[in-house]
């Protein structure tokens, strides 16, 4: 069986082999097409969050789904494993891996899942002093194993966890308590992805200074190489800067997917479909309704016209599911099907009434059923006469 194409992989499988890759590239070494395979899948599945519109800038980690929590690991993967890619251009590779980092810290940081101290310190404007830049790294690397502790933990008890079921199966064939551990089982995963989280943005504040460092050591490089020539403008220098133009055109490229993010899916039906892989984010669906406006737009009674005012439209929106229609189409579809009964009723009267229906009855029939009913209600309430309410039950008392 051929492998799938990564169009048609759902949202969990993409990212369950980008982790897998992530994994194995922290671990061991990994060759380039790994990575760029790994690279690409993570790419993948920020588009696909980003169309499905997973997270808002308005939620915090309480309001994130336990399912979803994982998807906000995409980015700072794709930091990671964008570092380790071997190409020419080193400079460009840790500007692109820069900017997905800091977009994991901004986003964990609008999620409130950024400690108090990094929040501290970025506002200070960093470590001023050889001791400040000592005390954060401490406590870093002590936030760091903590998280790892608590990983290593969590693992353990869920492996007793399961040693123990498994031997409670085999001695007793009755499961019991299956529904509490299945809220344990929930709540000890939302409390590792979030363990997880923790441990990936003090990976990410450490990975980030030592890749602004090694930026300013190659850029100092470059310099001393173009201030080493006599003068005069050299080929290489020019294609030097014509990289360097072209770097920036990719870069604005791939930044404007975030200024202007794609039209998100208004159907949650089908958004829940692609989520569990039974339907791709390129396939045709025809929204029956189009999402309501809350914004200023609804206030004038006019449909938005430029950018700006659909970006105004959308400030105000609702928390909860918007209805698919409005209380009068519901009356007239109530009034339709309630019109459908009414003369379906009408109908099976008319048959009910009609000579035919009373043709197929025989003449004497009625009477002979009435005078049946009649005579078994009547050896009925002889029966009840002979044997009254409780006279079976003498024979236990004790007295009887």
């Amino acid at each position: 069986m051929g492998e799938m194409k990564m169009e048609e992989l759902s949202l969990p499988a993409l990212f369950e082999q980008a982790r897998k890759i992530h994994l194995a590239a922290c671990e061991s070494t990994v060759d380039q097409e790994t990575l760029k395979k790994g690279c690409e899948n993570l790419a993948q599945c920020e588009e696909m969050i980003s169309k499905l519109g997973l997270f808002s800038t308005n939620e915090t980690k309480d309001d994130i789904s336990t399912t979803n929590l994982k998807y906000l690991l995409v980015l700072f993967y794709l930091g990671e494993l964008t570092e380790k890619v071997a190409q020419d251009d080193r400079i460009q590779v840790l500007k692109v891996s820069q900017a997905k980092l800091k977009e994991f810290i901004s986003f964990c940081e609008a999620m409130e899942l950024v400690p108090e101290e990094e929040l501290q310190m970025s506002s200070s404007g960093g470590a001023n002093s050889f001791a400040d830049l000592r005390a954060k790294k401490v406590a870093r690397f002590r936030r760091q194993k903590a998280a790892e502790a608590k990983l290593l933990e969590i693992k353990e008890r869920k492996e007793r966890r399961g040693r123990s079921t498994r031997a409670a199966a085999i001695s007793t064939p009755v499961e019991t308590g299956e529904e509490d551990l299945l809220d344990d089982d929930g709540e000890e995963e939302r409390e590792a992805w979030l363990t997880t989280i923790s441990l990936a943005l003090c990976k990410a504040f450490d990975l980030l200074e030592m890749l602004k460092k090694e930026e300013e050591m190659l850029s100092a490089i470059n310099e001393k190489k173009l201030q080493g020539g006599d003068g005069e403008v050299s080929p290489a220098i020019l294609d030097e800067r014509a990289k360097k133009a072209e770097a920036w055109h990719r870069d604005a490229a791939s930044r404007a997917r975030f200024t202007k993010p794609a039209a998100p899916i208004t159907c949650a039906t089908f958004a829940q479909d692609v989520i569990e892989g039974r339907k791709r984010v390129s396939d045709v669906h025809e929204h029956k309704h189009q999402p309501m406006i809350f914004g200023p737009a609804s206030l004038v009674a006019k449909n938005p016209t430029s950018e700006r005012e659909r970006l105004a439209a959308q400030v105000f929106q609702p928390h909860y599911r918007l209805p698919t229609m409005s209380i009068e189409e519901a009356g007239l579809k109530e009034m339709e099907i309630m019109n459908k009964w009414q003369e379906r009723n009408a109908k099976l009267m008319e048959e009910a009434n009609s000579s035919w229906y009373k043709d197929k009855l025989r003449p004497g029939e009625e009477e002979e059923d009435d005078d049946a009913a009649q005579e078994k209600a009547r050896q009925w309430d002889d029966w009840k006469d002979d044997n009254p309410r409780g006279a079976g039950n003498k024979k236990l008392t004790p007295c009887g």
